[in-house]
């Protein structure tokens, strides 16, 4: 699932791969494909600010081992930060104070040894709920502290997950090197997770029946513990945040040395943490799954015509939350394209199938630019404004809308809804297979207003090369698919 479509690795250890294996993947396709010669790593992006006069991007940034900037002029920028690209600590009254071992779950400490310890963790959103099995099992006691309550999946699309690791035999890994096998496997893997969209609108029985479920599944696994059901049980609908199958975490919160809490907490001490009916829970380590920004507002300056995107974006700034064009751009912003960003991807499919989707769109909208002498590229007003009015109007009627915080409302219940595309993967791909060139604004190289300035000299250059097939359109009949006739961009006289 989390590997591309066109290089695929077909000796996973496991049915559910660590992040180790699949970072691990993703620098084996930078190397295949000679991608570190366009990296410039160890560098934080400071500002990209919009020339008016040059038409450029020129972004400052800083080698994390120096102090001084660096500035590069770019014709276009294409931010690919991540949702959740900045964690951060709780600011909870006396944080500074704790002398324990304090970490958030996104900088886990690998040496850190919970054995026979106790230990608090601080909220019950993903992380939380993968590190609770793992360290209930050999701390002395645990401390959960969980303000919410969330929905806890049987499986992904139907794919039981469990708590022990799940390798793939050997047997199934020497099938797979026929890659007619591994095709046929991966097809029947993938095509459930397209096809579970119906889930996410309102009132339909696929969310019904998957509310059912659930509920049947969590009292199953806190059969311990029976109390806590009503507890965990949200009042939204599941799909409305993200769905965590979270296996051996119900188990664990039902186990003698895990307490439950839901009070809110007042303060940490040296000691422990402290909760607003007076308690105070004396502790050796402290974890807070407490998450990371969730609002898609970028951490750096992006500025152009006098707004800056991390401003105004925010909730209290002048636009107010992140609204772009398809996912893709936003007004009065020329050149720049949002990889993964606020409507980026939708709530089926896999992530990168949609990311590489968007990618094609880009290298289709560069081509032209590169092509016909255009000097900046900006999504209409119009074009955004009727984008932002279909998608107000389609979230209504999904469970996206219901009161939960999630990062598809930037954490805030009932906020407006740009974490997801408005419409399922299928729907997404359709929409953006063809670009509407009718719904962006053009500048032109030169002093030339004339569109057609790139006509040129009124012939090509293969024309002039004796060596070139001109004739490239002429193939052997049975390689011919009448479906994509002359529609390649690379074969050109």
């Amino acid at each position: 699932m989390y590997q591309s479509t066109f290089s695929p690795n077909t000796q996973w250890s496991e049915k559910f791969a660590q992040g180790h294996e699949i970072r691990d993947y993703w620098q084996e396709q930078a190397r295949k494909y000679n991608v570190y010669r366009l990296i410039r790593l160890n560098t934080t992006v400071e500002k990209v600010h919009w020339d008016v006069e040059k038409k450029v991007w020129s972004v400052q940034s800083v080698n994390n081992s120096k102090t001084e900037s660096s500035y590069d002029d770019f014709d276009f920028v294409l931010p690919a930060i991540g949702r959740f690209n900045a964690w951060r600590l709780p600011n909870y009254l006396g944080i500074d104070a704790f002398k324990g071992h304090l970490r958030h779950t996104s900088n886990y400490d690998p040496t850190f040894d919970a054995k026979d310890k106790r230990v608090a963790i601080i909220g019950n959103g993903a992380s939380g709920i993968q590190l609770l099995p793992n360290l209930q099992r050999v701390a002395s006691h645990i401390d959960h502290y969980a303000r919410n309550k969330t929905w806890i999946a049987g499986s992904w699309a139907g794919d039981e997950r469990t708590f022990e690791a799940q390798p793939y035999p050997q047997s199934q890994l020497d099938s797979f090197k026929d890659s007619r096998a591994y095709l046929k496997y991966r097809k029947e893997l993938e095509d459930k997770y397209w096809r579970r969209f119906k889930g996410v609108l309102r009132g339909t029985p696929e969310n019904q029946v998957m509310r059912g479920n659930f509920i049947e599944i969590m009292k199953e696994r806190l059969k311990k513990k029976p109390e806590l059901l009503d507890l965990m049980v949200p009042d939204f609908s599941p799909n409305c945040r993200r769905l965590t199958p979270g296996p051996g975490y119900l188990e664990a919160l039902a186990e003698d040395n895990v307490s439950f809490i839901q009070t809110p907490i007042l303060r940490f001490t040296e000691t422990g943490i402290e909760t607003a009916d007076g308690k105070h829970r004396e502790v050796d380590a402290i974890f807070c799954a407490t998450g990371a920004n969730v609002d898609f507002v970028p951490p750096f300056t992006i500025e152009a015509n006098g707004i800056d995107l991390s401003k105004a974006w925010k909730a209290d700034g002048s636009i107010g939350w992140p609204r772009t064009y398809l996912g893709l751009a936003s007004p009065g912003f020329p050149n720049l394209l949002f990889i993964a960003g606020p409507h980026g991807t939708g709530a089926s499919g896999t992530v990168p199938h949609s990311i590489e989707i968007q990618l094609t769109y880009y290298a289709k909208l560069l081509r032209k630019v590169s092509s016909q002498g255009i000097q900046t590229i900006t999504p209409s007003e119009k074009a955004t404004s009727d984008f932002v009015d279909y998608s107000d109007e389609f979230f209504a009627t999904t469970v996206f809308s219901d009161g939960c915080s999630s990062w598809a409302n930037g954490g805030k219940p009932g906020g407006r809804i740009h974490g997801h595309w408005p419409g399922s993967a299928a729907h997404l791909t359709i929409v953006r297979r063809e670009p509407r060139w009718e719904d962006w604004e053009y500048e032109y190289v030169g002093d030339s207003s004339n569109r057609f300035a790139y006509f040129g000299k009124g012939w090509t250059k293969q024309e002039m090369t004796a060596e070139s097939d001109l004739t490239s359109y002429l193939k052997e009949p049975s390689k011919i698919d009448l479906r994509d006739l002359h529609e390649s961009w690379w074969d050109l006289p």
